[in-house]
C-alpha cells in the first residue's frame, strides 16, 4: 500500500487537534495498525516519514513510531448508528 492511500486512510479517522499539526481519532472510532495493537484515544501526527500514535498511559505520554514504509495494513474500527 502506498503512502498517500495510507495517509488518507488515517485523515479520515482523525480531525485536525486545534492549533497543532496533530490530530485526533474520531469519536467512536478505533485504528489498528499492522494487525497489532488498537488505538482508541490516540492522537496521531503524519510525518514525511513516519506515523507518530501519542496515548495518555498511566499519567504518562507514550509515542510509538511507524515508518510508512512498514505499515502493511490500517485497520478503522467504528460502532454502528442506531436505527
Amino acid at each position: 500500500m502506498n503512502v498517500s492511500c495510507l495517509e488518507k486512510v488515517v485523515e479520515y479517522a482523525s480531525m485536525p487537534l486545534h492549533g497543532t499539526l496533530s490530530r485526533k481519532l474520531r469519536k467512536g472510532l478505533k485504528i489498528q495498525i499492522n494487525e497489532g495493537r488498537i488505538y482508541e484515544k490516540a492522537v496521531l501526527f503524519l510525518g514525511s516519514d513516519f506515523l507518530r500514535v501519542t496515548e495518555k498511559e498511566e499519567g504518562m505520554s507514550v509515542n510509538t513510531y511507524y515508518g510508512w514504509e512498514e505499515i502493511a495494513s490500517i485497520r478503522t474500527y467504528s460502532s454502528e448508528p442506531e436505527e
